[in-house]
């Protein structure tokens, strides 16, 4: 192996250790308690090499959301290649996605509702943020109907699931209910 080699594996799985770093203290304490220095001190580095992997928080809390994504579109994957015939898998499509975003709060804070400095829905949007919403359109494509375009479809049904998660997790809607709400939405949009 070569110095530039072992270099570049050394300076990757520095990013990781941050990445993780970074992820572990916003699930363990809110991603207000996310420094910089904060990171360095944990990572044993100091802030300057910090600084040599990501210009400062936004661009951390935009790796931890293409991660998420990543392990997101996984998820939805594994679930509905899992489920047999349309409407079971638009049912797992639905609980893996709330479930996702309920083990992960500030993983998914990092992709929906912090600035990481990312574009969606755009040609320069990152790749495992098209992944991810792939993911999504793979099952709810089908169940979209006749005449509607699959995206859009997509999209109203993700700001649904969106929109359960984030409520559902302010402590707006009781968490009893939570499979009765997959229930109806999957019922009232999905055309099976």
């Amino acid at each position: 192996m070569s110095v530039q080699e072992r270099k570049r594996r050394e300076r990757a799985e520095r990013e990781r250790l941050i990445v993780a770093t970074a992820r572990e203290l916003a699930e363990q304490r809110g991603w207000d308690a996310v420094t910089t220095r904060r990171l360095a001190e944990r990572i044993e580095y100091s802030q300057p090499v910090l600084y040599s992997h990501f210009r400062g928080k936004r661009e951390i809390i935009g790796a931890v959301a293409l991660e998420g994504a990543t392990e997101m579109a996984a998820a939805l994957r594994a679930a509905t290649s899992a489920a047999d015939g349309p409407r079971a898998r638009v049912t797992a499509l639905a609980r893996t996605y709330l479930d996702f975003a309920a083990r992960n709060p500030a993983v998914y804070d990092a992709m929906f509702e912090l600035d990481g400095g990312l574009v969606f829905a755009d040609e320069d949007t990152p790749e495992p943020l098209k992944d991810g919403f792939a993911a999504l359109l793979e099952s709810l494509g089908e169940v979209a109907g006749d005449g509607v375009h699959p995206a859009l479809f997509t999209e109203l049904f993700w700001a649904g699931l969106h929109g359960l998660a984030t409520l559902t997790r302010a402590g707006r809607l009781p968490l009893e209910h939570t499979e009765t709400r997959v229930e109806l939405l999957v019922d009232r949009l999905a055309m099976l």
